[in-house]
């Protein structure tokens, strides 16, 4: 039976705390002046704009329409293909002015789009996204990730006690941050599909955590005498081949989303793939590690 990790693995987590905290705190610091100072990518949905998708039979390279649409001058315009046949999907930025400037914008784009195609063109969708819209899906967005961590908060309070929520928590703030991160200095789009990814990434990376905290719990109760940094790393090492079984099979599956589903969906896989990998990272290394530091009882009480 091929087996990728042994059941007898007894790797010293813990005497690398003082490593791995270092290297997330460098890596999260960058991640927020990257953030500060660079910012996000924000899409259509976060700055308003016009969003355009087309069907035809005749395929045109990206690097063809862009350069017929650079002499509208329309502002910013992003252009991704996907899908079996030749769809394209068209962002433009929003134009200066009322709405009548936007449906100037989108019937002079549909007349260069005509002539590049011959008339041979299908206009599948057409949406605006307006200030007011787009200020208020960013609240939302804000909102949705604040009340997650919260819940996951009280989750974990609930079911351990408060210094497991506290190192799950971390470990939170750690992935969200390190994604923010990463596609502040890649330029990758940040949109709603991207809000929808750190949220998955959230309870993937708290589903992993408490997996490893029940075996913790479980040790506390068996050990009672066992020194807490020799409990962790028996309890990380115990639950180390379902973690990494689950993140490579999950990895397969978001690969091939990523490489094989088109551009539509390339970010939300990619981020997707990022957050897993940072999200097993700190449910070994941040969110049981940091345990260490922090009072946990060891009574019957607080094991019932």
């Amino acid at each position: 039976m091929l087996r990728l990790i042994s059941d007898n693995t007894t790797i010293k987590f813990i005497r690398l705390k003082t490593f791995s905290f270092s290297l997330s705190a460098i890596f999260s610091i960058l991640a927020i002046l990257s953030v500060l100072l660079i910012g996000l990518n924000f899409g259509i949905d976060f700055k308003g704009g016009i969003l355009l998708e087309v069907r035809t039979d005749k395929k045109i390279s990206i690097s063809d329409i862009r350069r017929e649409v650079s002499n509208l001058d329309i502002g910013e315009v992003s252009i991704q293909d996907f899908g079996v046949k030749s769809d394209y999907l068209i962002r433009v930025e929003r134009q200066s002015g009322s709405d009548d400037a936007q449906q100037i914008a989108v019937e002079a784009l549909k007349g260069v789009l005509s002539k590049a195609f011959n008339n041979d063109i299908e206009y599948r969708r057409l949406e605006y996204v307006g200030p007011t819209v787009s200020k208020d899906l960013i609240s939302d967005g804000v909102m949705a990730i604040f009340f997650a961590i919260i819940a996951m908060l009280a989750y974990i309070w609930f079911r351990f006690e408060l210094p497991f929520a506290i190192g799950a928590i971390a470990a939170l703030l750690h992935d969200i941050i390190l994604t923010l991160g990463v596609f502040s200095i890649l330029g990758l789009e940040f949109n709603l599909s991207t809000v929808a990814a750190i949220l998955l990434i959230i309870g993937y990376s708290m589903n992993d955590t408490v997996v490893v905290y029940d075996r913790i719990r479980e040790n506390l109760r068996k050990f009672k005498k066992m020194e807490l940094k020799e409990l962790l790393d028996k309890s990380i090492n115990e639950t180390l081949s379902r973690t990494i079984n689950t993140t490579i099979t999950t990895m397969l599956a978001l690969g091939a989303l990523y490489l094989i589903g088109g551009q539509i969906i390339s970010d939300f896989a990619f981020a997707m793939l990022w957050g897993i990998i940072v999200g097993t990272y700190s449910s070994i290394f941040i969110a049981s590690t940091i345990l260490v530091y922090l009072n946990i009882r060891r009574n019957k009480e607080s094991e019932s």
